[in-house]
């Protein structure tokens, strides 16, 4: 009986035990719950009122570390710029901004170029300012310069070409005013130094008033004043903009392509970007040789494309070159461009037209066969004759211009002419055919 009762009471005593023990693991576990760990710190909940609201609406990427260095808030442009990795603060020059802010409270400022996250291309150009948040957080915000920075150095770069530019010019017309002043009893002396005043006078109009439409250009929106306008019609203008250097040096203009083709844009920005490939196939083609004019329908999944080419049998281009001659000022040969009176301008102003009016430029060449510029641009289908034959159709032999020589080049084709090809010239791939 008494070794039951001390059983019992053995019972007794351990189960109060175990219920004491399991109140206190209970009251601490509540008590360890309510009590911040580092995990409830980094919530928005330390955030003083409003300043997640103000954070998300904020265009530059902003970060908020605690005490600690531990990140706190960071918003996804902080990420994306590679800022924030694992929780932390990635770079160590903005870490040791934010730490040098927390002691003594100063808003500090620093521009820096960081990599890029795939580690390839140009780094990126920011700005970081570090400013107290409260007592115990730290408030980064950065900003993203690269563009500022590409736009500022492409502005850079065209007023120190414009400036080097007009330099040349001008100086020349000083120097050629003192020998006239100089020469002023030679009345031969002074006739010719006159003439060159007057190339060079004729050279300063044509770079200021190409400054003048590569600005038009790029400010001006074409399609708010587009209208239908004829391909023919383009192709006459620029035929007779560079009749006089053609005929002088006994180049043939040939014509070519499907009848009644129209583009939608502005007359006269298209008109000067045709002519301005116009006047380079003939500024560079050697005497006695001819340039093509071609123009023909593209199907295309959007809308039709109408391709206008300009092919000359010049010196061509080589593979460097060609990735760069739509670039302002760039000339293939500088010294051939001044005895041409080129600017460097011409192409450029011609990529800007395309891009304006939904199309492109692109270039075929080859070096000592010569160059075929293609220009695409929407066609303006609402313009086009109701009596018109489809395309798909075909166009017949009996239709197709003569070159001349009794036989029939289909549309398209660069040299269909009324002259005869010269012997010495160098056949040039069609457009259709190019790459």
């Amino acid at each position: 009986m008494d070794v039951n009762a001390a059983i019992a009471a053995a019972s007794a005593i351990g189960g109060v035990c175990t219920g004491a023990a399991a109140v206190l693991a209970f009251r601490w576990s509540e008590r360890e719950q309510a009590r911040p760990t580092r995990t409830s710190l980094h919530t928005e909940a330390v955030l003083p009122p409003g300043v997640d609201t103000v954070l998300s609406v904020l265009r530059s990427s902003a970060v908020v570390l605690d005490e600690g260095d531990t990140v706190v808030k960071a918003s996804s442009a902080a990420y994306a710029l590679g800022l924030v990795r694992g929780g932390r603060l990635a770079v160590d020059r903005m870490l040791q901004m934010a730490r040098e802010t927390r002691r003594d409270g100063e808003i500090r400022q620093v521009e820096l170029d960081l990599p890029r996250r795939s580690g390839r291309g140009e780094p990126l150009a920011v700005s970081a300012r570090v400013a107290p948040l409260g007592s115990r957080l730290v408030l980064l915000l950065v900003e993203d310069l690269t563009e500022a920075r590409r736009i500022e150095a492409v502005r850079r770069d065209f007023v120190a070409n414009v400036s080097h530019e007009l330099k040349t010019p001008v100086g020349a017309l000083s120097l050629l005013s003192e020998a006239v002043m100089d020469a002023a009893d030679d009345p031969e002396a002074v006739n010719r130094f006159a003439g060159r005043m007057q190339v060079e006078a004729t050279r300063l109009t044509s770079l200021v008033q190409e400054i003048i439409d590569l600005s038009r250009v790029q400010n001006d929106d074409p399609l708010e004043d587009a209208e239908p306008v004829a391909v023919d019609d383009l192709v006459a203008e620029a035929i007779d903009r560079c009749r006089h250097p053609a005929n002088t040096k006994q180049i043939t203009m040939a014509t070519a392509g499907a009848p009644d083709l129209y583009v939608w844009g502005h007359r006269g920005q298209l008109a000067a970007a045709l002519g301005n490939l116009v006047e380079n196939a003939v500024n560079y083609s050697p005497a006695r040789t001819r340039v093509g004019i071609a123009g023909r329908r593209v199907p295309a999944p959007g809308g039709d494309l109408i391709e206008i080419s300009v092919t000359d049998q010049g010196m061509g281009i080589s593979q460097a070159d060609r990735e760069r001659i739509f670039e302002r000022f760039y000339r293939v040969d500088p010294a051939r461009s001044r005895a041409t009176g080129g600017t460097g301008l011409g192409l450029s102003i011609v990529k800007h037209v395309a891009a304006s009016h939904g199309g492109e430029v692109t270039v075929w060449s080859a070096e000592g066969q010569g160059s075929t510029f293609t220009l695409r641009l929407p066609e303006a289908g609402s313009a086009r004759p109701s009596d018109r034959r489809d395309d798909a159709a075909g166009t017949s032999d009996a239709d197709a211009p003569d070159d001349g020589a009794g036989h029939r080049v289909p549309p398209g084709e660069p040299y269909a002419t009324t002259t005869p090809t010269p012997t010495h010239a160098t056949p040039h791939p069609a457009p259709e055919v190019l790459p």
